[in-house]
């Protein structure tokens, strides 16, 4: 068995492997909204009559949640064709390619980037960077078999980067580790610029989909 075979659609949409992966990242979600308990405790106590950016506080889980969603949509693709049922499933599979390229990429640099300013690497660092890492490559290698198109891709980097305003106007950005704290306004600017590049490696892969 040649190892290509591992990355065919015949493998990767067999529904007795999309289950384990709808699974592992419906938990992921999970666990990864309890990891921001206290970043949104710190937000309700900081921002009680503003507490519609509780929205936009967990960054990683709601991209895994999108891309738990896509799987969803792969295990029971929706019937009927109306424009509304359509649109949604457009939309919501591009927020999980670009979200969850984004934040994979973004999680794993900056905990690099601590490291390298003396931040010590415990278990959690090592487990949280495959994670990510694995949040960017599952959605690339799955952007093949979903709903995208050049406009809900960009529909979906808008979004990113209402985030990101957000983030840094109100200051609830990721918690960031000690060594980087005085470097906010360099990790604000990564964090837009890696946006735009998760809009552009997400339409790079569409585009090559269209053309295969």
């Amino acid at each position: 068995m040649e190892i290509k075979w591992f990355f065919s659609k015949s493998f990767l949409m067999n529904r007795n492997f999309l289950w384990p992966l709808f699974l592992i990242n419906l938990l992921g979600t999970i666990y990864g909204y309890i990891w921001y308990d206290s970043q949104l405790q710190w937000t309700i106590a900081n921002y009680e009559n503003w507490r519609w950016l509780l929205v936009f506080v967990p960054d990683s889980p709601t991209a895994s949640l999108f891309f738990t969603i896509a799987v969803l949509y792969m295990l029971y693709p929706p019937k009927g064709t109306s424009r509304f049922v359509r649109w949604s499933r457009t939309i919501i599979e591009s927020l999980a390619v670009v979200c969850s390229v984004k934040y994979g990429v973004w999680a794993t640099a900056i905990i690099i980037a601590g490291a390298t300013q003396g931040e010590p690497l415990e278990w959690q660092s090592y487990m949280l960077m495959t994670s990510h890492l694995a949040m960017a490559f599952e959605a690339l290698l799955y952007v093949r078999f979903m709903r995208v198109s050049g406009i809900s891709l960009s529909i979906a980097t808008g979004w990113l980067l209402l985030n990101d305003t957000l983030d840094y106007h109100y200051g609830i950005y990721p918690f960031l580790p000690r060594a980087l704290h005085d470097s906010v306004t360099e990790v604000k600017w990564f964090t837009i610029g890696l946006s735009l590049a998760s809009l552009l490696v997400g339409y790079l892969v569409w585009k090559k989909k269209i053309r295969s």
